[in-house]
């Protein structure tokens, strides 16, 4: 098989066999530093995964909602102002100019995947002497589903949202003492509604959630909020969660409407998420650099001690290119069988963590993420490491004279 092969390779082989033990010890050091890149990148996959979904389990990627109401200053004509200071106007519930037609405009737009509308307000939920402040949200249940997954959270009974339906939360229903099949009757200050059944408890993860928002059909909350016919917003899921701001500006100005992504309204936590990457990725760069200097140090190591070797191909009329190109691949070649090797220490690593590191109910602490990306990337980034720690070692070994280096 050597015969097939370009000397550059026979040679750069030969040289990694010779020094076997340089060479084993070298590569299990890339391989830790390998592992540890793959381990740490996966982990960070799906615990980010994990806290955006549990965030954007109750909520849209993007919301719209029509502008607030401005006062404007009163002028008398060719004069100047008449009053001096301006007060906000109150915000009144107010529906989306043609919304029909802009549900239709967005469903045709192909960054976004889902499109409902909604008709939202405050109410009192009433049972017996029993009453607690709510967040009316007036769905319609096939398009709203696609976006929040009510129907994967529910704690008791089976999502049904007909005209006298109504689902609620485990906080509410506790606080009520309510449970599926029971008679609620909410309240808005405009109109009272007949008693509504209860068909299903939902537990989203938040207890604000679980405890102030209720879901009934769309023209319910419509009639009970004395918005008929109107919508309050419309909210939308996008392909690309981490591109939702991006998205809600766009459509801001397409539309006219109030745009509001769940970046802007969980600022706090999106700064935690950012800042948790910088610090994964400033690890990753010095596990990746002491794999470089490891790299380097064994390569300068194998060109001293092999200088007569060199010397002697050289006054045999390998070139200098010929020279360069055997340290280069040594350095690629301990490069990628580390990160070979790395890889599957990493991803045994992370199973075996998966496995083991639970939460006190049995279910996964943090869900497991292994892309075949996070691989070709180990491999690629490994490679290219080795390549360049070798530079410096590979330019030395060709610049040696062949009398100086045969001469020691």
């Amino acid at each position: 098989m050597n015969r097939w092969m370009p000397f550059e390779w026979i040679a750069a082989l030969r040289f990694l066999r010779e020094g076997r033990m340089q060479t084993l010890f070298i590569i299990a050091g890339v391989s830790v530093g390998i592992a540890v890149i793959v381990f740490m990148s996966a982990l960070l996959t799906g615990l980010q995964a994990n806290l955006t979904k549990r965030v954007l389990s109750s909520q849209s990627h993007v919301t719209l909602q029509p502008r607030d109401e401005i006062a404007r200053p009163l002028r008398l004509d060719g004069e100047d102002l008449e009053l001096a200071i301006v007060q906000m106007p109150l915000q009144r519930v107010r529906s989306i100019d043609q919304w029909q037609g802009l549900v239709r405009v967005l469903q045709d737009d192909p960054a976004i995947v889902a499109v409902s509308p909604v008709a939202a307000g405050s109410a009192l939920a009433v049972r017996g002497d029993a009453t607690r402040s709510v967040s009316i949200v007036g769905i319609e249940p096939d398009s709203y589903f696609r976006i929040v997954r009510l129907p994967d959270n529910i704690a008791a009974g089976t999502v049904r949202l007909s005209s006298q339906d109504i689902v609620i939360g485990t906080e509410l229903a506790r606080y009520l003492g309510i449970g599926v099949g029971d008679r609620l009757t909410l309240t808005s200050g405009v109109r009272t509604s007949g008693a509504l059944t209860v068909t299903a408890i939902f537990d989203l993860g938040s207890r604000p959630v679980n405890e102030r928002y209720v879901y009934i059909p769309l023209r319910t909350a419509q009639s009970l909020l004395d918005l008929i016919g109107c919508v309050t917003s419309i909210e939308l899921t996008i392909a690309d969660v981490y591109a939702a701001e991006t998205v809600a500006r766009r459509l801001q100005t397409m539309t006219g409407a109030a745009a509001y992504s769940w970046i802007a309204t969980n600022a706090q936590f999106f700064s935690a998420v950012q800042a948790q990457s910088l610090s994964s990725g400033v690890i990753r760069l010095f596990v990746a650099l002491s794999v470089a200097l490891g790299i380097a140090s064994v390569l300068v190591v194998s060109v001293i001690q092999r200088s007569k070797d060199i010397g002697i191909l050289r006054a045999m009329g390998t070139s200098r290119g010929q020279t360069l190109r055997i340290f280069l691949i040594q350095g690629a070649l301990i490069g990628l069988i580390g990160a070979v090797v790395g890889s599957a220490l990493g991803a045994g690593g992370l199973l075996v963590f998966h496995d083991h590191v639970r939460q006190a109910d049995g279910s996964e602490l943090i869900p497991l993420v292994l892309e075949r990306s996070l691989f070709v990337a180990a491999a690629l980034l490994a490679t290219l490491t080795g390549v360049l720690a070798a530079m410096a070692p590979a330019l030395r070994a060709s610049r040696l004279d062949p009398v100086v280096a045969i001469r020691g």
